[in-house]
């Protein structure tokens, strides 16, 4: 029971703080516009980036400056050689993975 004592003042404490804030919030205007926000994401009409400062990249004490502007990477335009030099023959158990699917496949046992 004793533990009650100390329990409701600090209920009355955070009680007090939480209406502080609503207040606060409320005078700051805080809740003027609910419904404009909730609709902001709803605009189609890109907003330009702000420019930056200047072009050229800037180094820091953490991060080293980062290159102007890298090549792109291209793929090859060659497709891979099915079979490697080096490799072992394919296993004739096995099914020929570049055989057509329409292929009639041989009677099962006799």
């Amino acid at each position: 029971m004793n533990i009650l004592l100390l329990l409701i003042p600090i209920s009355l404490l955070l009680l007090g703080a939480a209406v502080g804030a609503f207040v606060w919030a409320v005078r700051r205007g805080q809740f003027d516009d609910l419904d404009t926000p909730a609709l902001d994401i709803l605009d189609e009409h890109d907003r330009p980036a702000p420019p930056l400062a200047s072009s050229a990249p800037v180094a820091s004490d953490n991060f080293p400056a980062a290159p102007a502007s890298p090549e792109p990477v291209l793929p090859d335009p060659t497709p891979p050689d099915p079979t490697p030099s080096g490799s072992a023959p394919p296993d004739p158990a096995l099914p020929d993975p570049t055989a057509s699917a329409r292929e009639p496949r041989p009677p099962r046992g006799g």
